[in-house]
């Protein structure tokens, strides 16, 4: 089962703007947010698609590439653990936003709409890669593993060979603990943590609420803590 629900709208809270009156008692009005730089640029290349400017559109959607590409390859890596395959699905995620782009609606931040893409493209993945994996056994020179991510993901690697295995055990250690989570918990994690997503975020991007994100990953973080000081 996916670890990725669809999205559900929550009720206004109480005390929400949108929310409809419950007393006499008088608030002020809260203005909606300006729309993020990512959404502007999003919606200005949907415009631009929509009037068939679309060489203007790619130049565009190239910086919208931009903001989002080393932050996209780091939650890949988490979810598929191939340097080459999370590029893969973070090129993959890009094209099917360009090609969707006439479907985004500003409701939601672009970021969190991208994601969702992104996450549902790596799940797919892992399960093809279930599948294939029942009939071959990958061979070990096929693993890009953790160093070349790195250089992808986060600048370059260590360059004394010590500090680099030391480096590479750290990783291995912390993804074996998260693979032991069960599934929200990991999905929460692993976007918080490493996409640097907001509870509010997660939750649009899920379809789990808030508050409930914020439960998963407190017990998320303190059962990693657990894990790695060597407790279950």
């Amino acid at each position: 089962m996916s670890d990725v629900q669809p999205v559900r709208r929550n009720k206004p809270a109480p005390d929400s703007p949108e929310a409809p009156s419950t007393g006499a008692r008088a608030r002020t009005s809260v203005p909606p947010a300006a729309p993020s730089a990512d959404t502007q640029l999003a919606i200005e290349i949907r415009s631009l698609v929509d009037s068939g400017a679309m060489d203007e559109a790619r130049e565009r959607f190239g910086e919208l590439v931009a903001m989002h590409q080393r932050r996209a390859l780091r939650i890949a890596y988490q979810y598929l653990r191939d340097a080459a395959e999370a590029d893969e699905a973070v090129q993959d995620a890009f094209v099917k936003v360009f090609t969707h782009i006439g479907s985004y609606r500003e409701a939601w931040p672009f970021e969190v709409w991208f994601t969702r893409i992104l996450i549902n493209g790596c799940l797919d993945r892992r399960k093809a890669r279930a599948r294939r994996d029942r009939w071959f056994v990958p061979s070990s020179d096929q693993d890009s593993g953790p160093e070349t991510a790195r250089e992808t993901v986060g600048g370059s690697a260590p360059a004394d060979p010590e500090a680099r295995l030391l480096a590479r055990e750290r990783r291995d250690t912390l993804a074996a603990a998260i693979d032991r989570l069960d599934g929200r918990q990991r999905t929460v994690f692993m976007l918080c943590h490493y996409g640097d997503a907001s509870p509010r975020d997660v939750s649009a991007m899920t379809g789990i609420n808030e508050s409930t994100v914020r439960v998963h990953l407190f017990r998320a973080v303190r059962k990693l803590r657990g894990f790695l000081g060597g407790t279950s």
